[in-house]
């Protein structure tokens, strides 16, 4: 059933409804939300969470209305502010503040800004939202305790006089990065070395608690920390050095005791920067002495570097000076078994103690009274007993104890006897004198020379001449036919065949000269060495200060009235050492000072500066030995008058190997930092030497039919020496590596009885400084080709074709890898080289095995000869002759030349240790164009070994 009127009805309640909704609507988010007025918040560096005061909350009127009763957000306004605010309730509008990144309270301790709270709006879309009024909130930033202590200063210094307690010696200060007062506070400080006299307050106050003494202790290292109010330790805890300052007390100040000297760099100033400390007592004059102490060499210096008779060529002395104590060696073997120095000087020292002597050779000296002669010798001794002590005697060598002449030493007495001979005519003259020195008894070196012209006797001590206290007159010795022997260390008494009168003490370079006196120029460079004290006086203070130097320069004394200027010049004071290598190790330094004052009861005392100059080690040479070590030479140059050269083409050479300090070049490579490198370099220098012994390998020589000779006028003209024996050569003298190198090219070596020697070795070593630099060991090896008369072998040459053009003349060199052709007859083409080797390596072999397989190999090589090989090779035992095949294809001599190139090559590369090599260094690089024009016929020419060379 339709009910009229039922549909208008509803529309008009729709309609009714709609309005009635708009004006509830035109009710809604009538508020604005509303908040405090003022916050105050609290974070912490490490946290993001803002604890305000009070709390975050905004309020809404229109609650519980949907979106407008509701918090939606809170805006914070401000420049650079680091929070925001999180609505956490929409319904209660409750909020907080946090960190949007991490706090520092060290950049800023507080912030301030504004904030308001906004509602949702009128709906979902948050149409027409309202915003509270603006709150102004303030955060404060707590500190975290993450910073500990640094002390302002990387170190503190401070000095005290020694007896004297301080309430405050320095201060140490230490300060904190953190923010708040707490954690920034220093609140204690800490030394943490333990057991030191030393004790500091919260305020960093040091103060010794004890007197302090400059002997026990010079400088005190305290290591000190500091603690902030959080109780963080100091990140680095500090050094304090407190030096202790004596007393003042006279002395000199700025003495370094250790001074290093490098070899080389001249002259090094000892005082630079030396003063003396006076404690302001008045000065009327002083005097210094400055000495320098050589005893690392045990006696006199230089002595390390060359031997005394060395010395004695180098200062300029004539000929004739004989050594009577050389150092042990095969050549000079009467000093072996006696005590030594264990080689701390090159020169060797000598200890006699009492119970030891030697016997010189006879002949090694003849001395007579009848010409003018000089005895010099270095000498230690002390107080000795109430016996003789002999140094050097010449007495009856049988039946009969007469001294002829000797040196000896009697109660601090130096003696020398001098006895007439027979045939002088019979006259009292002086037969002994004698010199009483404190020298011969103070256990020190001493440097003696006696110059001896009979009557006239002068002796001189350390450059410095004494004449004798006492002379002792005597007639001549009684005629005999006995004769003498000449003694070290004690006196040979022939009468009961026994040594007395033993000597006590040391003795070095004890030397005789005949014929000459020694003069004064040099017996002092003897003496004088070449390192020693120097001074080059600026010259406002030349005059002002007065200096002298001993004789050797190893000590000066000083004199003057001026404190300022005597200090220049002791700062001008230097150490000069003029040796290419000397000597590494301490030069001891002593300054000894004596003052005057106005007052001379009160006048101060300056003790003794004690120090040493440390000389470091120097560069080191390396001597070298090169040359021709392999090579055979025919029977007849060994039994020839020449004999055979040893060392032909020796070379000797002397480097030094030092590390340097290179920057890299890395600008090339696209590095920007250049890096420092650290390069060997090696560099040949000149130096002299000293001694070069060629040494028999093996069994001696026998002297009844081989030798080693030399020219020795051509050794006298380079004023060196030369000694012999069956077991060598030694060459001596101080003089350079060219003359040396002259000299051993013209050793050679004889034998006049081959028929049993097939090979000799020898071996030659130089040095420098009497052995401190020894070269290598250059060894040498020659073998020797026997062969017979060529008739003995007639049908061996008639089988060879008559265009076979003969070398003749050649010089067979098995020295390394070349097979030397000393007159160049001929050139040998490469296919000839290849024959050359494998024949004479088939040679040198077969005489190894022995005369038997020699002949075999003969005999063997005979039948292949008879069979047509291309290449033959006749073997004798007498006889040595080669042919080749001339009839060889171009092809086959054409690859075998080139087989024989590579073979040459590999030769030149240096296998030394092979006795045979190509001739091919005979090949003439000077006739290379000929040679291309005549190469195919070159190849058809042989080598022929012909048995007249030997």
């Amino acid at each position: 059933m339709r009910i009229r009127g039922v549909k208008p009805f509803a529309s008009a309640v729709g309609l009714l409804l709609g309005l009635l909704c708009a004006v509830e609507a035109a009710k809604v988010n009538k508020h604005k939300p509303w908040i405090e007025t003022t916050y105050h918040g609290i974070v912490t560096e490490n946290d993001d969470k803002v604890l305000l005061d009070p709390p975050l909350i905004a309020l809404d009127k229109d609650a519980p209305l949907r979106y407008a009763g509701e918090i939606c957000g809170f805006r914070i306004h401000g420049q650079n502010v680091p929070f925001e605010a999180v609505v956490l309730d929409k319904s209660t509008g409750e909020g907080v503040i946090r960190a949007k990144a991490k706090l520092d309270c060290e950049l800023q301790k507080e912030h301030t800004f504004t904030i308001q709270a906004y509602d949702c709006g009128e709906g979902p879309d948050g149409s027409n939202m309202k915003k509270s009024h603006k709150a102004t909130v303030h955060i404060q930033v707590n500190d975290v305790n993450e910073y500990s202590p640094v002390f302002q200063e990387k170190s503190y210094k401070a000095t005290v006089i020694e007896g004297k307690k301080y309430d405050s010696i320095l201060k140490v200060e230490a300060v904190d990065a953190d923010c708040s007062f707490q954690f920034s506070q220093i609140c204690s400080y800490e030394i943490v070395t333990p057991d030191v006299p030393f004790t500091i307050d919260k305020d960093g106050n040091i103060k010794n608690t004890e007197k302090l003494n400059y002997s026990k202790e010079r400088m005190y290292k305290l290591t000190v920390t500091a603690y902030d109010c959080g109780k963080n330790r100091a990140s680095e805890d500090v050094l304090v050095k407190i030096n202790i300052k004596p007393t003042c007390k006279p002395s000199w100040q700025g003495f370094n005791k250790r001074i290093e000297y490098e070899p080389g760099t001249g002259s090094l100033a000892l005082f630079p920067s030396m003063h003396l400390e006076t404690c302001e007592e008045p000065i009327t004059s002083i005097q210094a002495s400055i000495m320098l102490e050589t005893n690392h060499i045990g006696k006199g210096c230089d002595r390390d570097t060359y031997s005394e008779k060395s010395l004695h060529k180098l200062c300029g002395a004539s000929a004739g000076t004989v050594e009577l104590l050389p150092a042990p060696s095969n050549s000079a073997n009467w000093t072996v078994g006696l005590p030594t120095d264990n080689g701390h000087d090159s020169d060797q020292v000598f200890e006699f103690n009492g119970t030891q002597a030697i016997k010189v050779p006879e002949g090694l000296v003849s001395t007579t009274l009848k010409e003018p002669f000089t005895i010099s010798v270095w000498m230690r001794h002390g107080p000795g007993g109430r016996e003789k002590e002999t140094i050097l005697c010449n007495s009856d060598k049988t039946e009969m104890n007469r001294h002829h002449y000797s040196l000896y030493v009697h109660n601090c007495r130096i003696v020398l006897l001098l006895r007439q001979e027979p045939t002088e005519s019979e006259n009292y003259k002086p037969a002994e004198f004698h010199w009483k020195l404190d020298q011969v008894c103070d256990k020190e070196w001493h440097h003696y020379v006696l110059n001896i012209e009979f009557p006239a006797v002068t002796l001189f001590v350390d450059g410095a001449t004494f004449e004798p206290f006492l002379v002792t007159e005597d007639y001549p010795l009684h005629a005999s036919k006995i004769e003498t022997q000449l003694t070290i260390g004690a006196c040979w008494q022939g009468g009961s065949a026994r040594m007395t009168q033993y000597f006590r003490g040391n003795l070095a370079g004890l030397m005789i000269r005949s014929g000459k006196l020694e003069n004064k120029k040099v017996i002092d460079c003897l003496y004088t060495c070449k390192e020693g004290l120097d001074v080059q006086l600026p010259e406002e203070v030349a005059s002002a200060v007065k200096v002298e130097f001993n004789p050797n320069q190893s000590s000066l004394s000083l004199e003057g009235d001026d404190i300022e200027s005597f200090e220049k010049v002791m700062q001008h004071i230097s150490y000069l050492n003029s040796r290419q290598f000397p000597t590494p190790g301490i030069r001891h330094l002593r300054v000894s000072t004596t003052v005057k004052c106005f007052n001379e009861e009160t006048c101060i005392s300056v003790p003794d500066s004690e120090g040493y100059v440390m000389v470091l080690q120097p560069e080191e040479p390396k001597i070298s030995l090169s040359g021709i070590d392999h090579f055979a030479r025919g029977a007849a140059e060994f039994e020839s008058t020449e004999g055979v050269t040893l060392f032909p083409e020796l070379r000797i050479v002397s480097t030094i190997t030092r590390e340097v300090e290179v920057e890299a070049e890395t600008e090339a490579e696209g590095e920007d930092d250049p890096t420092v490198q650290e390069t060997v370099v090696s560099e040949e220098i000149m130096h002299n030497l000293d001694t070069c012994e060629v040494t028999v390998v093996g069994d001696e020589l026998n002297g009844d039919h081989e030798s080693l000779e030399v020219d020795l006028a051509q050794i006298q003209q380079r004023a060196l020496e030369m000694s012999s024996s069956n077991v060598g050569m030694v060459i001596t003298g101080v003089n350079t590596m060219a003359n040396y190198e002259q000299v051993l090219h013209l050793i050679r070596y004889r034998n006049w009885h081959t028929e049993a020697l097939f090979d000799r070795k020898f071996k030659l070593v130089c040095s420098e400084l009497n052995g401190r630099y020894i070269s290598n060991e250059f060894k040498v090896e020659v073998n020797v080709i026997h062969t017979a008369n060529p008739m003995d072998h007639v049908n061996d040459a008639m089988v060879q074709p008559q265009f076979i053009n003969q070398v003749q003349h050649a010089s067979v060199d098995l020295s390394g890898h070349n097979l030397a052709n000393t007159h160049q007859a001929s050139v040998v083409p490469s296919a000839a080289t290849i024959v050359i080797v494998v024949c004479v390596s088939f040679l040198v072999f077969m005489i190894i095995l022995g005369v038997f397989r020699i002949r075999a190999a003969h005999q063997s090589t005979m039948r292949d000869q008879e069979n047509g090989k291309e290449n033959e090779m006749d073997w004798d035992d007498s006889a040595l002759t080669i042919t080749v095949n001339p009839m060889e294809t171009y092809e086959d001599q054409h690859s075998s030349e080139e087989e024989g190139d590579e073979e040459e090559e590999e030769s030149e590369d240096g296998e030394e240790e092979d006795d045979i090599t190509s001739a091919e260094s005979d090949s003439s690089e000077d006739e290379g164009g000929e040679q291309e024009d005549q190469q195919g016929s070159s190849r058809q020419q042989q080598l022929e070994w012909d048995d007249s060379t030997y």
